[in-house]
């Protein structure tokens, strides 16, 4: 069969869209086109691509191989599409079955040794991957070892890391039971209590405490106002802690916010996001946007505390 398709993810603003990766060899002056709207870093995958292809001893075919990211009006970016990239290649030259590809999605950047390196946004493809499933129908997801502890806390989800494309291939190919992914399991240790400044270090301020006590139970704002010195950012710095804890399904979306700009870590697991942006931070690094759009500080507030000094009202 001259034709692979497999499934992946690309981020765009606040969602994790499905892609779908197609791969066709056909007769002709040998090439490599991808096409689908992908930036320069989703290009630059031809080289990694075969590159790694050859260094793992695999044969890169000298045929004409096109590569179609579909939704075509989706813009692609990252190097997360490497993995199923090659695998396609296998798959369609026939160097890799291809009758379980269907069952599962792929992300992950390549090396030029064929090695997986980590990628950004990996809890928010999983979480994305889980809400969008239909009960009896879920994928399993493969992806770089690195990400397998933050993808791990979407705990509906399968997830098989792998170090290596050849580790991918493998599980494959091989007909042992040694040879396949095994499945992450996440470690208890994600649900420790988080800590936070200490609300009972604050001495005084009893109105202001009460206020902010208040504000914590009915989930309000709160305008602080006064003089320099008089203790705001302290105060504000110590509200997260008194705030009820989080359930999974709101650290799940916290977590999958953050995971877009590759700054969640699994220590963060059930802590609530303190974010204070400086006064002078611009439009789109407060509300977010850009070529390829990103989360600005209000959505990485979600479900925690947006502290704005200096606000003038």
């Amino acid at each position: 069969m001259s034709l692979a398709v497999l499934k992946s993810r690309a981020l765009t603003g606040m969602q994790a869209q499905e892609v779908t990766v197609e791969v066709h060899l056909a007769n002709g002056l040998p090439s490599f086109t991808i096409v689908g709207l992908p930036d320069t870093e989703v290009k630059e995958a031809r080289d990694r691509v075969r590159a790694a292809l050859q260094n793992a001893q695999f044969e890169f075919p000298s045929r004409r191989i096109t590569v179609n990211l579909a939704p075509a009006d989706l813009p692609k970016e990252s190097g997360r599409f490497d993995l199923p990239i090659a695998l396609g290649i296998l798959a369609a030259s026939g160097q890799v079955p291809a009758h379980e590809l269907e069952h599962y999605e792929f992300a992950g950047e390549l090396s030029l040794s064929g090695e997986l390196r980590p990628i950004r946004g990996a809890l928010a493809m999983t979480y994305a991957m889980s809400v969008s499933s239909k009960p009896g129908s879920r994928r399993a997801f493969i992806l770089p070892l690195a990400n397998a502890e933050e993808a791990a806390l979407v705990r509906e989800a399968a997830i098989l890391p792998a170090a290596s494309l050849l580790q991918v291939c493998a599980h494959f190919a091989g007909k042992e039971s040694e040879d396949r992914l095994a499945r992450f399991q996440a470690k208890p240790a994600a649900d420790a209590i988080p800590y936070y400044p200490d609300f009972s270090e604050v001495k005084g301020q009893l109105h202001a405490k009460r206020a902010l006590e208040v504000a914590a139970a009915g989930g309000h704002s709160v305008l602080m106002v006064g003089p320099p010195g008089t203790g705001k950012s302290m105060l504000a710095a110590r509200l997260p802690g008194i705030l009820p804890p989080m359930s999974d399904d709101d650290a799940l979306e916290s977590a999958a916010v953050q995971s877009l700009t590759g700054g969640f870590a699994a220590t963060r697991w059930k802590k609530r996001p303190y974010r204070t942006p400086h006064h002078t931070a611009s439009a789109v690094a407060l509300v977010g946007g850009g070529g390829n759009p990103r989360p600005g500080e209000i959505s990485l507030a979600h479900r925690g505390v947006l502290f704005l000094d200096e606000f003038v009202v």
